[in-house]
């Protein structure tokens, strides 16, 4: 049973809405109409993609030994995060910005929008960025002939670039520039603009739009638009997108924005082979001289004492000393370039650090810790660039900066004392050795002494020749270690707008507003409109239904006695038969809560049935105060009940014949002042008792019983009281008053009728109850009138 009753509820529903179903067809169609206004109107946006290797870099020879004491964090591996803030850095957008030009935005007109191009376009607009420009602004060019045009401004909207202080742009409230014919080619310039533009392909009538707007505005923009992320969490591949309705403009910008982080890198690792070279090439700058001066004495010596070779012993001795010298240039040379480095720490500047592998220092730790400290500062400056001093990852490099300069530091004192001591120890030996010269002859010492010291600035000379050829090599064989996986590429189909789903959104839509819209009104009624809650709320049966009466006639039941309004009456009067059994004269009361709710209306056609039916009946207008019937039957209310409550007046001289046959009228006659007190005389009472034996049928057309008083006390004498509410009319809270009158009043024997049924609020009710449900002349053929819509026949054929 509940399963039942759930699906009445939905057929109710439903029924209730369809009955506004043009409107809701309208609505629908134009939520289909914007939807499609929507994405004709939207300009397509593509989904441009491009994919980027962050590779690992080899550890250097003694990262392991540190790595676990936290100084190495970033050397041997990649930091896939940090590659990505790089890549949405402002400062690599706007380095890939100036290197292409989209700093002037030109537009066509469309379809009642203005759609921007890029590519080969019929003018060009050159700009001098270096001098103050108007930005934001949109300017018409409306070309005149071929060699002028005419520059107006479309839209407003100005702001001022300052190349001195490009991150700052002063707002412009309205730009004094009047429509003015200039030729192409020609300078035009004004107080804060100065720009030219020439003819590429342009043709007379044509209309062109543009705007200008600064490096730093698009680098902010794209910046933010611009998506990188990972393929997934293990993965060290990058990819970047961006989304734009200029597809060519995109594929542009990403691959040059890739193009200039690899540059970047590359540039990253050139610089501390140029630092090498600068400081082999300031080295080289003194010992040239040197050697230069030491070549001469020797040439000098040897030619002024005609002698070219050492003796023998000499030569012994030369060797000997040779390799002592070179090993302590060697030594001196390291000892300089650790002193270089220590100063550097204690200064606490920010730079190249030359790494000591290039001077010859073999030291793995020591070359570990710095290559490790460049890496360190290089970082710095690539997170400064997008982050402040205070945020964990400045601070976290900030850390460890400082904890690898202090290792670095012990690490190069450590070396300094161990390079003095060796430089110690040869020295030692250099004297021993120069104890032995003294014992040559004076010609050949001086000759010694000569060739020794043009020897070592030889040496040192031709080592950092070397060391500077390794540094130009390296600088030379540099690659990034970053790889462009695909060049960005955009999708076939745009991502938006997505037509399919707008259309069912804006479908959606329109259907909601008029179902909200009818759910509102539905909920905020205070009208009685479906019988199925009007029977939940009533505490008696509601015993019928009464069609609307589509014509002026107030006796349907006589003139038109084939109209389903008449057989809703016959039906009324065949229920009376089970209301009432055995009963052969009976006394039928009809009332209402309010003036309006067509009791007399029923009154009169329910007389008229029993009329027809032979019954002998009687109509007793008891409305005393808005009496209706006489008006309904073309008759003068001179006389009636009233008439004989208020004076000795017989009630057979009142009766009316009503001009159909075995129906007589008892009219309310004059409006008394005391209408209640006269119903309640006990002569009222006598006159029913004699009614009621003289006719078959005696029907009371009564007053609204929820506005007068005098109604309560007639229910005793009727035998079926009939309470009468009227769709689209009774307040809802009319039933209480019936409920009152059942619970409290201890009135019997009542029942509800609901009048001028017209709007079907469900299956089975408002063309049930003998209305129009299986009578129609779609039906079996017994009325005239109704008929049912063809959407209601194919709903009751899926009962």
């Amino acid at each position: 049973m509940v399963n039942q009753e759930d699906e009445i509820d939905l057929k109710v529903i439903l029924f209730n809405y369809l009955q506004y179903w043009p409107l809701i067809l309208v609505f629908a169609l134009l939520g289909l109409l914007s939807a499609f206004l929507f994405n004709r109107l939207t300009t397509p946006v593509y989904k441009i993609e491009s994919t980027v290797i962050v590779e690992d870099e080899n550890a250097a020879l003694g990262a392991d030994l540190f790595e676990s004491a936290g100084l190495l964090g970033l050397q041997g591996k990649s930091n896939i995060e940090n590659e990505i803030g790089i890549l949405k850095s402002f400062s690599l957008a706007q380095a890939a910005l100036n290197e292409l030009n989209f700093n002037v935005r030109y537009y066509r007109e469309d379809f009642l929008k203005k759609t921007e191009a890029y590519g080969n376009f019929p003018i060009l607009v050159s700009v001098d960025w270096n001098k103050p420009q108007v930005v934001g602004g949109l300017f018409k060019v409306e070309v005149i002939d071929e060699n002028s045009f005419e520059l107006s401004v479309e839209e407003e909207g100005f702001s001022v670039f300052y190349p001195n202080d490009p991150y700052y742009k002063g707002r412009l409230e309205e730009l004094l520039f009047e429509k003015k014919i200039f030729r192409f080619g020609e300078l035009v310039k004004g107080e804060s603009f100065e720009f030219k533009i020439e003819k590429v392909s342009a043709q007379p009538n044509e209309i062109f739009y543009f705007k200008l707007v600064d490096t730093p505005s698009l680098a902010l923009s794209y910046k933010e638009q611009l998506q990188a992320a990972p393929s997934n969490k293990q993965s060290s591949i990058v990819t970047l997108g961006l989304e734009t309705p200029l597809r060519r403009m995109g594929e542009d910008y990403l691959n040059k924005l890739m193009e200039t982080y690899l540059q970047r890198e590359l540039d990253d690792k050139n610089r501390t082979a140029e630092n090498t070279i600068k400081f082999i090439d300031q080295q080289l700058s003194g010992i040239t001289d040197s050697l230069r001066g030491s070549e001469n004495q020797l040439e000098q010596y040897r030619s002024e004492n005609k002698i070219f070779n050492l003796s023998e012993e000499g030569s012994i001795i030369f060797e000997r000393l040779s390799e002592y010298e070179k090993e302590k240039g060697l030594n001196e040379i390291n000892l300089k370039y650790l002193q270089t480095l220590r100063d550097y720490l204690s200064s606490g500047l920010s730079g190249e650090l030359i790494s000591p592998s290039i001077i010859g220092t073999t030291d793995p730790l020591l070359n570990a810790l710095v290559q490790n400290l460049s890496e360190l500062q290089a970082e710095r400056v690539r997170l400064t660039a997008n982050f402040s001093d205070q945020t964990p990852q400045v601070r976290d490099i900030n850390s460890r900066i400082q904890n690898t300069t202090k290792a670095l530091q012990e690490n190069v004192n450590s070396a300094i004392v161990n390079t003095q001591n060796v430089l110690a120890d040869i020295n030692g030996r250099i004297r021993t050795i120069e104890q032995e010269i003294n014992a040559l002859p004076q010609t050949e010492r001086k000759l010694l002494s000569y060739t020794r010291q043009f020897t070592i600035t030889e040496n040192i000379y031709i080592y950092f020749l070397q060391k500077k050829a390794e540094a130009e090599i390296t600088q030379a064989s540099n690659m990034p270690s970053n790889k462009i996986l695909d060049f960005a590429k955009s999708g076939q189909l745009p991502i938006a707008p997505k037509r399919s789903l707008n259309l069912l959104i804006g479908l959606i839509l329109g259907l909601i507003v008029p179902i909200g819209f009818i759910t509102v009104k539905d909920f905020l009624n205070t009208k009685i409109e479906d019988p199925k809650e009007l029977e939940k709320q009533i505490k008696v049966p509601l015993i019928g239904m009464i069609g609307r009466n589509n014509s002026t006639d107030a006796l349907p039941v006589f003139n038109n006695p084939r109209s389903s309004v008449t057989e809703s009456f016959r039906s009324l009067r065949a229920d009376l038969a089970y209301l009432s059994p055995q009963k052969q004269n009976l006394t039928i009361l009809f009332t209402s809560s309010i003036s309006g709710e067509g009791k007399t209306f029923v009154s009169l056609n329910m007389a008229s049935v029993f009329a027809l039916m032979g019954k002998k009946t009687v109509l007793i207008g008891l409305d005393l105060r808005k009496p209706k019937i006489a008006q309904d039957f073309g008759m003068v209310n001179d006389k009636g009940i009233s008439t004989c409550l208020s004076s000795d007046t017989p009630w057979q001289s009142v009766v009316k014949h009503s001009g159909f046959e075995n129906l007589d009228l008892i009219l309310s006659g004059p409006i008394p002042p005391n209408p209640a007190e006269l119903l309640l005389q006990e002569k009222f009472k006598t006159i029913v008792t004699e009614i009621k034996a003289e006719y078959d049928v005696v029907i009371f057309d009564c007053p609204p019983v929820g506005l007068v008083s005098e109604t309560k006390e007639l229910f005793s004498y009727a035998d079926v009281n009939f309470y009468v509410f009227r769709q689209g009319y009774s307040m809802k809270g009319n039933t209480h008053i019936l409920n009152n009158l059942v619970e409290k009043g201890g009135i019997t024997k009542m029942y509800a009728i609901l009048n001028d049924l017209h709007i079907d609020k469900g299956y089975g009710y408002g063309y049930g109850y003998g209305y129009g449900y299986g009578y129609g002349n779609n039906s079996y053929g017994y009325h005239e009138e109704v008929q049912i819509p063809w959407w209601k026949r194919a709903l009751r054929r899926q009962r």
